[in-house]
C-alpha cells in the first residue's frame, strides 16, 4: 500500500556507501514509501536493473540523475565513483566534482518536495536543507556502533598520546570490552590534521542536528555497543541491517557461467579473497598474495583489479595460467557478485580488508574471516571480528591514509600461516567455523518477523509516519 509520504535518498559515490543505501530505498519502497534516489548518470547505471525490477512488481520508487562535470574537473567521462578511480589524483578530482554538484542536487530536492531526506553521512549539506524545508533529515551511517563507539573514546580520552612508540600497545577507555590497538593502527585524523578530519568533524556536527541516525548492522553482532553509542550519543537511532536481507535479487550468480566453478568444488573448500572496489596494493604485495594461494594449495576465487588498462601488475609468470590450466583458482578482474559467492556452499573462508559491507555478508553466509585492514574503519571492524571469535588475522598493523596501500608487505609465509590456521582442524579452527555458524543464525533472525532489525526498521516507518510532515512553508 503506497503511503504519501516521499523519502528522497542522497548516497556518497563509493560503492560501499552507495550500494546499502540504495538498498535502503528499496527497503522503504516494497513498504509503500514513495521513494526517490538522487545520484549521477553513470552511477545510477550500476543499479538501474534492481531499481527497474522493483518498478516492475509495483513498488514506487524512482531515480532522478545529474550529469557530471568530469571536463571542469578533469575526469573521462564515466569516472563518477571512488571505485572507477585508479589513482589518488582522480579520486581527488572527483572530490571536487562531488563539491560542484552539491547545487544542482539541492535544487533537485526543492524541485521533488520531499517529506524526508535520507542522506548518506558525507551529504552533510543536507542537514542545511532538511532545515530550509522544515523537513526531517536521517543520518545513515555505512559503518557499525563498535566504530563510532571506539572512535569516540580516541577523540575524548587520546590513550595514543601515552606511548612510546607506533608499535607499542594500549587499552581504548571506557568501552564494554578490553580493546588494545597499537598507534599505528589508528587512523591518522586522531593523530593530526587531515581533509579526512575536517570531513568527520563536519558530519560529526550535521550529526547532532539531524533527526535521528540509521546504521546498517544488527543488535546481536554487537549488543554492548549498540546500547553504549545510544547512550553517549543521547539521539534517536535505528539499526536495520544487514540491509541486503531485505531485498532478493536472485539469480545473480547463475548470470555470471564462470562462477559455476564453484559447483564442482567441495563443501567449505574455496577461499575467497577479495579487498574491496578501492584497495590499489603495489605490485609486490600481489606477488605475495598470488604466492601463498598457490603454496596453500586450496582452491580459490580472488577478485583482483586491473591496474587501469595494463591488467593485473604483479602476478607471478605464468601463474593465471597453471591457476586456469589445473583447476586451482578463479581469477576475477571484473565485477563479483560478493553476497551469492559467500553464500555459495564451497567457500569455507574469506581474506577481506574488513569493509563493513563485507563482514556483514560474510557474517550472514557463516563464512569465518581472514583479517587483513588497510584504511577507514577496517581496523576497528576486525577489533569486532576478534571479539566475535570468527576469524583470524593475518598480521597488518599500520593504517594507510588513502587506498593507495603504503604500509609495509605481508609476505607469504604470514598469509599462508592464516590460511593454514583458519583451514585446518585445529580447536582454534573448530571454534571460529561454530561462532561464525551461531552468528549467521542471528542475522538471519535479524530480519525476520521479531527480529532486532525488522522491528528497528518498522519502528523507523512508524516514526516517520508520525512525524508532523506537513509543515513546509
Amino acid at each position: 500500500m503506497v503511503t504519501d509520504l516521499h523519502v528522497v535518498f542522497i548516497p556518497s559515490p563509493a560503492p560501499g556507501h552507495m550500494i546499502p543505501l540504495v538498498q535502503a530505498a528499496r527497503v522503504f519502497a516494497a513498504r509503500g514509501f514513495r521513494c526517490t534516489i538522487i545520484t549521477t548518470v553513470h552511477n545510477a547505471l550500476t543499479f538501474q536493473t534492481s531499481i527497474d525490477r522493483d518498478i516492475n512488481i509495483g513498488y514506487p520508487i524512482t531515480v532522478r540523475t545529474i550529469n557530471f562535470p568530469a571536463s571542469e574537473v578533469g575526469l573521462p567521462v564515466g569516472i563518477e565513483s571512488f571505485g572507477a578511480c585508479t589513482t589518488e589524483e582522480m579520486e581527488t578530482a572527483l572530490s571536487r566534482g562531488v563539491q560542484l554538484l552539491q547545487a544542482p542536487m539541492e535544487q533537485l530536492v526543492r524541485d521533488v518536495a520531499p517529506d524526508c531526506i535520507f542522506s548518506d553521512m558525507f551529504a552533510t549539506w543536507t542537514v542545511d536543507l532538511a532545515e530550509e524545508l522544515k523537513i526531517p533529515r536521517l543520518l545513515f551511517y555505512v559503518n557499525n556502533f563498535i566504530y563510532h563507539s571506539m572512535s569516540h573514546s580516541l577523540k575524548v580520552h587520546a590513550p595514543y598520546a601515552n606511548v612510546k612508540s607506533e608499535s607499542e600497545s594500549f587499552i581504548v577507555p571506557g568501552l564494554p570490552d578490553n580493546i588494545t590497538m597499537k598507534r599505528s593502527q589508528v587512523s591518522h585524523m586522531f593523530l593530526t590534521k587531515t581533509r579526512t578530519g575536517d570531513m568527520m568533524k563536519d558530519v560529526r556536527e550535521s550529526e547532532k542536528r539531524s533527526y535521528g541516525l540509521v546504521h546498517n548492522t544488527f543488535y546481536e553482532i554487537e549488543p554492548a555497543y549498540a546500547d553504549y553509542f545510544k547512550k553517549i550519543t543521547g539521539m534517536k537511532i535505528w539499526h536495520i541491517g544487514p540491509l541486503f536481507q531485505f531485498v532478493n535479487d536472485g539469480g545473480a550468480l547463475e548470470k555470471n557461467s564462470s562462477l559455476t566453478w564453484l559447483d564442482d568444488q567441495k563443501p567449505k573448500s574455496v577461499i575467497y579473497v577479495c579487498f574491496g572496489s578501492m584497495v590499489r596494493f603495489p605490485e609486490a604485495q600481489i606477488t605475495e598474495i598470488a604466492l601463498a594461494l598457490e603454496e596453500s594449495k586450496k582452491p580459490f576465487v580472488w577478485v583482483v583489479r586491473k591496474k587501469g588498462n595494463e591488467g593485473v601488475g604483479g602476478l607471478p609468470e605464468g601463474f593465471v595460467e597453471r591457476m586456469v590450466t589445473e583447476n586451482k583458482g578463479l581469477i576475477i578482474t571484473g565485477w563479483a557478485s560478493q553476497v551469492e559467492i559467500l553464500q555459495h556452499p564451497s567457500v569455507g573462508g574469506f581474506m577481506t580488508h574488513c569493509g563493513w559491507n563485507s563482514v556483514l555478508e560474510a557474517v550472514t553466509a557463516g563464512v569465518p574471516l581472514m583479517t587483513w585492514p588497510l584504511y577507514a574503519d577496517q581496523f576497528y571492524n576486525e577489533k569486532l571480528v576478534e571479539l566475535l571469535g570468527i576469524g583470524v588475522g593475518v598480521g597488518t598493523d599500520v593504517w594507510n591514509p588513502t587506498s593507495d596501500i603504503i604500509s609495509p608487505i605481508i609476505g607469504k609465509h604470514d598469509i599462508l600461516k592464516a590460511i593454514k590456521l583458519l583451514t585446518g582442524r585445529s580447536t582454534i579452527a573448530e571454534n571460529i567455523m561454530q561462532n561464525s555458524k551461531e552468528l549467521a543464525v542471528k542475522a538471519k533472525k535479524a530480519v525476520e518477523e521479531g527480529g532486532s532489525s525488522l522491528n528497528g526498521l518498522n519502528a523507523l516507518i512508524n516514526e516517520l509516519k508520525h512525524v508532523k510532515l506537513n509543515t513546509k512553508p
